[in-house]
């Protein structure tokens, strides 16, 4: 059953620069008047120009960082007090893993955010559709998952979510809320140009690695880890990991987890669940 969101989505924000970013700002502002005053000065003024960025760079590298704009390492405190939780599952939707995923999901009356990509939206509509009719959330995960996703300029940027953000509200009926950058790399545009789309950046509590880990085990001991209330959890039914048998690993891990999460007596929602 599709759900009416229309109360629980994030309220849009107005886009302000973090304290890094004013201090960058600032910084070039002072090397371009020193470079006027004082021009034999440039190769100290150009190396910290060029320390500044790699600094943003590195931070970008960073999937959980704030220092760049808002972004969602947990669910807000109300939600953690509800005893809520969010499963968030990347990169398809797939057709053989995402079907049963959803069986899965079901068993245990569980509910995920399924952060899809817009090309496999558009291949696969009534998958992606599926998903949100039984009570699921399908957000944004860029159109193309292109790893150079965090050198995009302002442009590319925002051709690149807004092209995923038309298809999957095709496909869906429902405009994404949420977006998450490609294996969470972004860069300091990206924040503008989720405000003016107005998505909210979201990332994840800890994740399995269930793309490159084969070991079902070791993936479930990952997300397990100090497990609690307000925690985003990561796993994968679009690039997924399979083990010696053949399984998608997020076959084997996803019942295991759900039995968990029931057991400590949490409760899965969506991220726009976790808001209401």
């Amino acid at each position: 059953m599709i759900t009416d969101s229309s109360a629980i989505l994030p309220t849009l924000r107005s886009w302000q620069a973090t304290p890094l970013l004013r201090v960058s700002l600032a910084g070039h502002l002072i090397a371009l008047v020193l470079v006027l005053l004082r021009p034999h000065w440039w190769p100290w003024i150009l190396g910290a120009v060029i320390a500044d960025h790699l600094l943003l760079t590195g931070i970008g590298l960073w999937p959980r960082s704030r220092a760049l704009g808002s972004n969602w390492t947990r669910l807000p405190e109300r939600a953690a007090n509800r005893g809520e939780v969010a499963i968030s599952i990347d990169d398809g939707p797939d057709p053989d893993i995402t079907p049963q995923v959803l069986t899965i999901l079901a068993a245990h009356h569980a509910r995920a955010t399924f952060f899809c990509i817009g090309e496999r939206v558009a291949r696969f509509p009534q998958l992606a559709h599926e998903c949100v009719a039984q009570g699921h959330a399908v957000e944004n995960h860029s159109d193309r998952h292109r790893y150079v996703f965090p050198l995009l300029g302002l442009r590319a940027l925002r051709n690149d979510v807004q092209r995923a953000q038309q298809t999957i509200e095709g496909a869906c009926g429902v405009a994404p809320r949420f977006f998450r950058a490609p294996a969470g790399l972004r860069n300091p545009l990206l924040d503008p140009v989720l405000q003016r789309l107005g998505l909210q950046l979201a990332s994840w509590t800890r994740r399995g690695f269930d793309t490159v880990e084969r070991d079902g085990s070791v993936v479930l001991a990952r997300l397990m880890s100090k497990l609690r209330a307000g925690d985003i959890l990561l796993l994968h039914d679009g690039h997924a990991a399979r083990t010696s048998s053949g399984t998608p690993v997020v076959l084997e891990v996803l019942p295991s987890l759900l039995e968990a999460i029931e057991q400590r007596g949490l409760r899965t929602v969506t991220l726009r669940e976790a808001l209401a």
